[in-house]
Order: structure tokens, then C-alpha cells, then sequence
């Protein structure tokens, strides 16, 4: 007689073969400067909320203005300390700075809609936890970069796509202001990411649900972007003012997708980007003062230069 094991081995294989890798779990982060909360707990996994906050800050009486930062990845993976950088300036400048955890594919097969379902549960966990984090729920942004910024972008522009699971779901999950960094935010057919995101479109697409109730919006982008290409964000720009919005776009000649990151574009764009971000919240009433510069080389991780030698402009 056969051994038993022996006649499986073939189905079992052919299983092996066409079933999807197992999901790796979210882990959690050890973020110097942030503590770690559980904004959400969804497909099986604890989503951190890693929170820098500024120096003397005292939650039981402050009101302070706040950002919650999304990673990019494509909507396939990534991680919360793309931003760590950018949360601890900003902490330091005086907001509560937020990096947020979402739901990729790569750990729990997640679509793009449950992207931004966790992105508007960051948002509204903020709001619902204000007087205890000591945050203004009426100045909270949100920011990201590259589908990161697609979730913060469809936060800001994109009706419902909203976890029926969030508890207070009256609480709005609509940011105040947002800071994009290439963000892939036309998900139409000639946009990026349609297919994936074929099932909800048109609602799932910042470019396509622009209106007047919007929040304000800086965007950075480099001129060789291989996903966006600039005629998108200058469209995009001219749409939101049309719609008597605040829109600033910055662009960076010869620069690619990705190349906020200081990784990728160096120190000087890097340092360029934060200050071209601290100006604007400056203007919106988030922060006070001018950049500063100390914290800026502070944060970067290469040698910077003046500010008179950055590269972005605004079209």
C-alpha cells in the first residue's frame, strides 16, 4: 500500500502554489521621541498611532494644532517612520505630530478603499481624543507622501469611504489642512493606481471630488515624477482654486517620484521642503515665527545648505 502522505503531496503542493503568501502582521515601533497608542484594531491587527509631541507641552490645558502623517508604498507596503523626521520638526516647531499606521496589502491584503477607511479613522481618532492629547480639533491636518498622500488627500476631499466600525462616527474624519508630498491623488483612468482602485472610483479619487468645503493644500513635486506627471498637479491646483480654495504647488526641476525623502533627494530638498511646509501651516495659523533653521539640520541626517540655494518653485 502507498503511503497516505505520499498521495496528498500533490494536491497539497498544487495548494501551496495558488494560495497567497500568509499577511505579515503590523508590528509595533520604536520611534525615538513618540509614544505608540492603538488608534484602531481592524483585520487582525493593533494600528499605531506614534505621537511627538512638543516641548512643554501640558494636554490637560493646551490646544495645540496637529498632523497626522500616512507613509506611501502604493498601497502595497511602507512604514511610519518615513515621516519621523518630519513629525519630530514639527513637534519641535510646536504641533502634536501624528505618524499614523493604515492597512497595506502586503500585510493584510488590504484595498485601497481600507487605506483610506483607516486614514479617516486616524483623523477622527484625533478628534475624539483632543481634550485628552491636548490638541485644537479644529486645526488637525494631515500629510503624506505618494499614496500616503492619496489617503491624506482623500480625507480632504472624498465623501464617505468611512469604517462603519469607528465608534462616534458624527466626528468628522475631514482634515483642516493638508501637506502632500507627490501624492498619487487622480485615480482616473489616465491617473495613477486605477485598477486597483477601479471599484470605487469616482469617489476615491481626490482629483474627481474637489469642493468648496476642502481644506487648504501645499503640494511638493519633482518634474521627473514617473507617476504624476506636473500637467496633473497643475490641474489639480487650478481646480481647487476654481473652487475658491488655498492651493500652493512646488515644483522641483529634474527631481523623481519619492524624492522628498531625504534618502533620495539629499539634505538641501530635504531641508527645502520643510521649511516651504512650516511657511505654509505658518500662514494657516498653525505655527508662528520662521522656519527654524537649527532644527532643520537638527532632523537632517546629511549636511544642508542655505536657503538660498533650494530648488523648489511654485508654478
Amino acid at each position: 500500500m502507498k503511503n497516505p502522505a505520499l498521495l496528498l503531496a500533490p494536491a497539497a503542493l498544487a495548494l501551496l502554489l495558488v494560495a497567497p503568501p500568509a499577511a505579515a502582521e503590523t508590528k509595533k515601533l520604536a520611534l525615538d521621541g513618540a509614544r505608540a497608542e492603538v488608534y484602531k484594531h481592524a483585520s487582525g491587527d493593533d494600528l499605531y498611532a506614534y505621537i511627538f509631541e512638543p516641548p512643554g507641552h501640558q494636554p490637560a490645558t493646551d490646544r495645540r494644532p496637529a498632523i497626522v502623517f500616512f507613509f506611501g508604498g502604493g498601497w502595497v507596503g511602507g512604514t511610519p517612520a518615513q515621516f519621523e523626521q518630519h513629525a519630530r520638526y514639527l513637534a519641535h516647531r510646536g504641533l502634536v505630530a501624528i505618524c499614523a499606521d493604515y492597512r497595506v496589502k502586503s500585510r493584510q491584503q488590504a484595498t485601497p478603499d481600507q487605506c483610506v477607511a483607516d486614514g479617516k479613522s486616524a483623523i477622527r481618532w484625533v478628534r475624539a481624543h483632543t481634550a485628552r492629547l491636548g490638541i485644537d480639533p479644529d486645526r488637525v491636518a494631515a500629510g503624506g507622501g505618494s499614496a500616503g498622500g492619496h489617503v491624506a488627500a482623500a480625507a480632504g476631499f472624498c465623501e464617505g469611504l468611512d469604517d462603519p466600525a469607528d465608534p462616534q462616527p458624527a466626528l468628522s474624519s475631514k482634515p483642516n489642512a493638508l501637506v502632500l508630498f507627490n501624492p498619487v491623488y487622480d485615480n482616473g483612468p489616465d491617473g495613477w493606481g486605477h485598477a486597483a482602485a477601479r471599484p470605487w472610483f469616482p469617489r476615491i479619487s481626490p482629483a474627481h471630488n474637489i469642493t468648496p468645503d476642502d481644506p487648504p493644500a501645499i503640494v511638493f513635486l519633482g518634474t521627473r515624477d514617473d507617476l504624476i506627471p506636473v500637467a496633473t498637479a497643475e490641474k489639480f491646483k487650478a481646480a481647487m482654486i476654481a473652487a475658491g480654495l488655498t492651493s500652493e504647488l512646488h515644483l522641483y526641476p529634474d527631481q523623481p517620484h519619492g524624492f522628498f525623502n531625504e534618502s533620495k533627494g539629499g539634505p538641501d530638498i530635504f531641508a527645502d521642503t520643510l521649511r516651504k511646509m512650516d511657511a505654509f501651516l505658518t500662514r494657516l495659523g498653525y505655527l508662528a515665527g520662521s522656519p527654524d533653521e537649527a532644527a532643520i539640520r537638527a532632523q537632517s541626517r546629511g549636511k544642508t545648505d542655505a536657503p538660498a540655494k533650494a530648488a523648489g518653485k511654485q508654478p
